[in-house]
């Protein structure tokens, strides 16, 4: 059985790594290929090519990537011509993938897209691509089931993976100490996003926040998850950088500071009350902002259904802004109980333990009846 797989950003490689683990559990003779990156590569997939490079926000950032990104394109399509996969798994990265599949649904490829892309919430119109070329999605979060089914796709609600993907290797107190910080010291963890164009525009406004908290806070502590294969220079100058260990970050922390994303799923899965920040390039901005569709961006946001914790975007996000909300939340205790308790329903909407499992069930299948059919 061959299987491709295509992601394009750190968080889709964790999600395709867990994916590639569970398939390859099943039908351990699979032969797992495609686009990604070190989760995937070590889960025992060969990569046909690394995404670094790939994944930005923003159209004039888009632009500038687009020569590096219609090669891989154009390799991936002859590496599918020449060795006819049974089955091509996309994992979110729209704007690649939708070309990707496009083309390999011409050579007769049946398609699941995993972790679908967020139709809901802006470019509506790609709905009628999802329609015409795939034959499943995966759904992730509870509320997109609904959607595609109302427009008639095949769609499953498997769950959300970051639920089984949660590693804490260390008690707060030792984490802590660990890297030269007080136990009991009122903590909050910075997650400034994974991509470069992401944290030159987020990191500035977040670091002149910090000041601003510690004024108010006495003794209060700061801590950074750093993205993987991203140089120390992106994070200049926050605070102590810790890699590979988001987890234990974030249950270390009191309070997160993060970019709109991921991170946020994350941090409701570990009932962090947050401060959601985020900041595109203002012409980016300008052009996108009449076509999105809901008034709510974080994601935790999104599976409450209401706005359970802040969200500062563009020209909302201020040093004095993220300090406010951040220190509302270190001071006030019955706002930061209201808030964990909304959290912690947020984490029972993410579905049950088992979901890239469940998603790999999916993906077989559809593959087996590819395999079968004469």
């Amino acid at each position: 059985m061959r299987i491709m797989i295509s992601c394009g950003e750190p968080s889709g490689d964790l999600y395709a790594g867990a994916l590639a683990s569970e398939i390859l559990r099943r039908e351990p003779a699979a032969d797992i290929v495609g686009l990604g990156g070190q989760q995937l590569a070590a889960a025992g997939a060969h990569l046909i090519g690394d995404f670094q490079g790939l994944s930005v926000t923003g159209l004039t950032e888009a632009l500038r990537v687009l020569p590096r990104s219609y090669a891989m394109l154009r390799r991936l399509v002859g590496a599918a011509r020449a060795t006819r996969p049974d089955i091509f798994v996309a994992i979110d990265f729209p704007d690649f993938n939708f070309r990707l599949m496009a083309a390999l649904h011409q050579l007769g490829i049946p398609i699941v897209y995993y972790i679908s892309p967020q139709l809901w919430a802006w470019r509506s119109g790609r709905m009628r691509t999802m329609k015409r070329f795939v034959d499943r999605v995966l759904v992730i979060f509870p509320f997109e089931e609904a959607i595609y089914r109302r427009e008639g796709v095949p769609v499953e609600f498997v769950g959300h993976p970051l639920v089984d993907l949660v590693r804490v290797t260390q008690p707060r107190a030792a984490f802590l100490r660990e890297h030269g910080l007080v136990a009991d010291a009122p903590t909050v963890a910075l997650l400034p996003g994974s991509r470069p164009n992401e944290l030159k525009r987020i990191i500035p406004d977040m670091v002149a926040a910090l000041p601003l908290i510690r004024a108010r806070v006495p003794g209060v502590q700061f801590v950074v998850a750093a993205a993987p294969n991203l140089p120390d220079s992106l994070f200049a100058p926050l605070p102590i950088l810790v890699r590979e260990r988001t987890d234990d970050v974030l249950a270390a922390a009191d309070v997160v500071i993060t970019a709109s994303g991921t991170a946020t799923v994350q941090a409701a899965l570990h009932e962090r009350p947050m401060v959601v920040v985020y900041r595109l390039s203002p012409l980016t901005y300008r052009i996108g902002k009449p076509f999105v569709r809901v008034d709510t961006y974080a994601m935790a946001n999104l599976v409450a259904g209401e706005r359970v914790v802040p969200e500062l975007i563009q020209d909302d996000f201020t040093p004095q802004r993220v300090a406010d909300e951040t220190v509302r939340f270190l001071t006030d205790r019955d706002h930061y109980a209201r808030t964990r308790d909304a959290l912690r329903r947020v984490r029972e909407k993410l579905g049950k333990p088992g979901a890239s499992g469940r998603a790999a069930a999916a993906v077989l299948a559809i593959a087996r009846t590819q395999i079968l059919r004469p």
